[in-house]
């Protein structure tokens, strides 16, 4: 399909439309955070994302999203959304794939720390890795490096080196973005072989990758294997906004390389570059749960509004969209 006909395809898709399904959801949950509830944090989120998808006129398909079917009621992977499935079971309008996180850091809204945001990326059909529920490893840096300045075959040394060369400083004048886990040990003490600041987070890898391409964060780079349903969305908002990125799935078991299978990988090793994980034309949104590096979160004011804040972006036009919402409390009990 042309990159003029994909254009067309989200045309008629509204951006501001996946603003509101990702304020829905963030909006739901934010009545959870610091409750200590993970589940009830995040089911909220749920049922807040697929109420508003489903009142849209698109033929949605839901490939990256809260599992497979058997492990998730609703918003699983292949899950039919959209208003025409909801009133007659069958598609209306647009065909669109949809990767979707409603609550991206449910720990973190649980003990109300930063970054937790609600995030949704949709393409033309076709054009998100449907990637199954598993690990990845991914490297990430904003927009303005040569192409090929990262490699994920390559060591964290020789990622941190060519980076710096190409910005015209010493490795130890990086900060690099890790998520804190004990599988990150042997990364983090090569880091801080070479010097480099490490900025690490507790839970958040979406929010980590988009860093990158902020001047603001003073994150240069992003290392380390997180979700893999968060990959591609991340990946989603770099198409929007510029940088480069990579990632490769990573298997614990053997269930796990027989779910890839069945959701079409056929490489096992494949390393992804960033449009093989979102091509074509992209819509992006993210929604603010907790205050973050990325988004302010949402706040009840004693007038009984609420406000939000969500950034969209589109590939097609490189246009980034910063919203800030007030919405009546009433509406949201």
């Amino acid at each position: 399909m042309s990159s003029i006909a994909s254009s067309s395809i989200l045309d008629r898709v509204l951006v501001l439309e996946m603003v509101r399904v990702t304020e829905n959801a963030a909006i739901a949950c934010s009545k959870l955070i610091g409750r200590g509830d993970e589940k009830a944090a995040d089911a909220a989120a749920v049922e807040a994302m697929r109420d508003a998808l489903n009142q849209l006129d698109f033929d949605g398909t839901v490939v990256i999203g809260e599992g497979e079917r058997d492990e998730a009621p609703m918003l699983f992977i292949g899950e039919k959304v959209g208003r025409g499935h909801l009133e007659t079971g069958v598609g209306t309008g647009p065909r669109i794939d949809i990767a979707l996180d409603p609550l991206e850091g449910t720990t973190i809204t649980a003990k109300a720390g930063p970054n937790a945001l609600a995030v949704l990326a949709i393409a033309e059909e076709g054009g998100l890795l449907n990637a199954p529920d598993t690990y990845m490893d991914k490297i990430a840096v904003g927009p303005g490096y040569p192409a090929g300045v990262i490699d994920l075959r390559k060591s964290a040394t020789e990622n941190v080196r060519s980076v710096a060369a190409a910005k015209g400083v010493e490795p130890h004048e990086l900060m690099v973005c890790v998520l804190d886990r004990p599988r990150h040990e042997a990364l983090i003490a090569e880091l801080r072989g070479l010097g480099c600041g490490i900025m690490l987070i507790p839970d958040g890898d979406v929010a980590g990758v988009i860093a990158t391409t902020n001047p603001d964060t003073g994150i240069d780079l992003y290392i380390g294997s997180g979700g893999a349903p968060e990959g591609v969305l991340a990946a989603a908002a770099l198409r929007c906004v510029g940088g480069q990125m990579q990632g490769k799935l990573v298997f614990r078991n053997e269930d796990e390389k027989g779910r890839a299978r069945r959701w079409g990988i056929k490489d096992l090793d494949r390393v992804y570059n960033l449009e093989d994980l979102a091509s074509g034309d992209v819509i992006f949104a993210a929604t603010g749960v907790t205050d973050g590096s990325l988004l302010k979160g949402v706040k009840r004011r004693r007038d009984g509004v609420i406000t939000t804040q969500s950034v969209v972006m589109r590939a097609s036009s490189g246009t980034i969209r910063w919203v800030d919402g007030e919405h009546r409390a009433h509406r949201h009990a």
